[in-house]
């Protein structure tokens, strides 16, 4: 047992000093001469640090904008990270540089949005990431103590106007007393920098003496407002003058009671870290100090001041980020002051001022917004609140994302069948989608803009391809204006991604469809029989299920048509594939012979055969084939005009990829859908003879059993072992698929 403690305390010992947990005033000093730009940051340039800290990633689709690696990590309690809103992270970064470059946090960050958008959770891993962050040797945080020694480490009392004797003069600082030799010891509720110590008309050339005066000025330049410009607290204001006036100016011997520790940022338990709820009361109180231990112990000219004790959530923010949740659910009488607060970085807490150094966050929905924009304060309030707009995602890609990461949570102990977060992901987004107005598009294009439906919008946002009914100058054209796109409702109230399922309703469909007993897996088909439900019968509680329907979008009941036939489509490719029909690098080598071959007609040229070396002419047989099969013109010129625009498509996809080979599936999704469905058309009677052997063949039966069955197990085989189905699961899709399409 001794020994085990033993190991414990050595190791709790060797970080406590690493970690240099505990400083006088002067080991303090040499910190700031170290690295003085991390010791004398504020809140503002902490956080951005953080972020940057972590790493951040550039997003190939976005000009300028990263993901910081922060957002990746998990939120307690809300989420495993932080999907997408990529453009939120990159607004609350430049609004902290803001803020750095100014010398003071002079707004309030509100983010605002529908509920569910995850405004809350990108507020949260902003505070996660700080925890981290102080735990590390860059992120290292620092506030101090008052420590007053016992009167036999001073033979006799430490009154003030007692002269410390010559023995003790001579210590550096009373900082690393055992507790056993400490008579008191007072901290600093609002967790002051050290650097305050240094008074203010003093600090700069202090700095220009430990620095030089380059170093001093270019860092003074980039200081917060509340390092160059702030103040102790009250109480400790009061100790430090007392104890000046009773050294006889000799601030030394003040310093010698300075106790300089590392805190680390907490959000649970409320150090530096804060959230004030939507409550009716002020978020800082004073008071005097009660009568304690610790004020007795004092020597008697410090036990005759009036301490005052400030408390509450600015104060115990201070020097950290915080966040009011719901923000505009409180009277607005109750943050008034924030308005001052930003404005001068103070805040008037009973008869003091305090200096407060953090980074105010908040969150609103958007009907609270609007109300409060109608409110004849809100001018006053505008210049002092930076608003951030985080809308639901418009990406099926990121959306399923959300699922992905808490189904395990959602089924529990219930097998999932692949695809179901995409279901969910793809029907949330579509409820989400706004048509676009073809007027604010160039004429060329005003009636491909108006055929976009909103499964065609969604692709688009995803970065799919973009309808195959397009021909490729067509495609061009709309590939040009993806941002404008993305763009045209950013500017109006009633923006896209303001409206529509949010993933708490989505969560809560996902666990009602894990609970069904009626289907033995967590499956695409329990997902959509519940929103079916769902649709049917909560029209009236959600206003995204009010909204009139206009050419197709909007309509919530028609999208789970859409999802169920696109849904169909991966089922038929995955069990064609499983039962090995499925070989789409024929069609591949298909559309690529059929290029070289109708290119040597145009040209007039002959192919050399890789075989015999001799030149030939053409395939006239396996063109015709081809041609059969897409449906091409019969006779020149509307035949020769078709082979041109072929040849004309591929250059146009080289030019845009270079050095990449040629992919026909991408250059020709209209044409390989056609050869697909051609293809298939043959081998329905196999899919059927298997389905049918499902229904009287067990899995797990061995013996003697018919070429049906065989293909069936290997189909079901191919199923779980290429794409992650269950035996129940498998079964269960095949039978969807057969009812659904053959």
């Amino acid at each position: 047992m001794g020994a085990r403690i033993g190991s414990v305390h050595d190791k709790l010992k060797k970080e406590f000093d690493q970690n240099k947990r505990v400083l006088s005033f002067d080991e303090y000093i040499g910190l700031i001469a170290e690295n003085p730009s991390r010791t004398l940051r504020g809140s503002a340039a902490y956080l951005l640090e953080m972020m940057d800290h972590f790493g951040k990633t550039g997003l190939k689709n976005d000009r300028g904008l990263y993901r910081f690696k922060i957002f990746d990590e998990p939120v307690d309690g809300i989420a495993p990270k932080v999907v997408g809103h990529e453009r939120v992270q990159n607004e609350i970064y430049r609004t902290l540089k803001n803020f750095v470059r100014q010398g003071i946090n002079n707004q309030l960050i509100l983010l605002h949005g529908p509920n569910g958008s995850a405004k809350s959770t990108l507020i949260h891993a902003l505070m996660n990431g700080m925890e981290k962050y102080s735990e590390t040797p860059e992120g290292a945080c620092y506030t101090f103590n008052w420590v007053f020694p016992l009167e036999s480490n001073t033979k006799g009392k430490i009154g003030i106007g007692t002269p410390y004797p010559t023995s003790k003069d001579s210590a550096d600082s009373y900082a690393k007393l055992p507790d056993d030799e400490v008579a008191a010891r007072l901290t600093s509720e609002l967790k002051d920098h050290p650097f305050l110590l240094i008074p203010k008309a003093e600090r700069l050339t202090f700095l220009t003496d430990l620095l030089g005066r380059e170093k001093a000025t270019k860092l003074w330049s980039t200081m917060p407002h509340y390092l160059t410009q702030g103040d102790l607290d009250q109480r400790s204001k009061m100790i430090f003058e007392a104890l000046l006036i009773s050294n006889s100016g000799d601030y030394r011997k003040v310093l010698k009671h300075i106790q300089v520790e590392r805190f680390y940022y907490s959000r649970r338990y409320r150090k530096g870290l804060v959230t004030i709820e939507p409550q009716m009361h002020v978020d800082a109180s004073f008071g005097m100090l009660a009568y304690n231990k610790n004020i007795s112990s004092l020597p008697p000219s410090l036990q005759s001041l009036n301490y005052f004790t400030v408390t509450g959530d600015l104060v115990d923010g201070n020097r950290g980020v915080i966040e009011y949740s719901d923000l505009l659910k409180r009277p607005i009488d109750t943050f008034k002051y924030l308005l001052t607060a930003c404005e001068t970085g103070t805040v008037s807490v009973g008869p003091t001022i305090t200096s407060l150094d953090a980074v105010l966050l908040g969150s609103t929905n958007e009907l609270q917004l609007d109300a409060f924009k109608e409110f004849p304060d809100f001018s006053s309030f505008k210049a002092r609140i930076h608003l951030i707009r985080v809308p639901y995602l418009l990406s099926p890609h990121e959306e399923t994302e959300i699922y992905s990461l808490i189904l395990p949570q959602v089924a529990g102990d219930k097998p999932i069948t692949p695809h179901v977060s995409w279901t969910a992901g793809l029907w949330a987004v579509l409820t989400r989608l706004k048509k676009p107005n073809p007027v604010n598009y160039p004429g060329s294009l005003n009636q491909i803009i108006s055929n976009l439906s909103p499964l065609d919008k969604a692709r688009i946002y995803d970065g799919e391809d973009l309808p195959y009914t397009l021909g490729a100058e067509e495609k061009k054209q709309l590939k040009s204006q993806v941002e404008n796109l993305m763009l045209e409702y950013g500017h109006v109230p009633y923006y896209e991604g303001r409206i529509g399922a949010s993933v708490r309703e989505i969560k809560n469909i996902l666990y009602d469809a894990a609970n069904s007993s009626q289907f033995p897996t967590l499956s695409p088909l329990a997902f959509l029989q519940e929103l079916e439900l769902f649709v049917n019968t909560k029209t009236s509680e959600y206003e995204f299920l009010k909204q009139e329907v206009k050419d197709n979008y909007h309509d919530a009941r028609e999208f789970i048509n859409v999802v169920t036939k696109e849904y169909i489509e991966i089922l038929d490719r995955e069990v064609k594939d499983s039962i090995g029909i499925y070989e789409s690098f024929q069609w591949e080598e298909l559309l690529k012979k059929y290029v070289q071959n109708i290119s040597t007609v145009l040209k007039k040229e002959k192919i050399k055969n890789s075989v015999t070396g001799r030149h030939e002419d053409p395939d006239s047989s396996q063109i015709l084939e081809v041609e059969t099969i897409l449906g091409s013109p019969l006779k020149d010129p509307e035949l020769e005009e078709f082979r041109k625009n072929v040849i004309s498509q591929v250059g146009a996809w080289s030019l845009d990829h270079p050095n990449e080979s040629v992919n026909y599936k991408e250059v020709f999704p209209e044409y390989w859908k056609k050869i697909e469905k051609h293809y298939f058309e043959a081998q329905k009677g196999e899919i059927t003879k298997m389905a049918q052997a499902l229904n009287t063949y067990e899995l797990e039966t061995g013996g003697s059993i018919t070429e049906a069955g065989k293909l069936a197990k290997h189909t079901v085989d191919k199923m779980k072992s290429k794409y992650g189905y269950t035996d129940e699961a498998a079964k269960e899709v095949i039978a969807f698929l057969v009812k659904k399409r053959y």
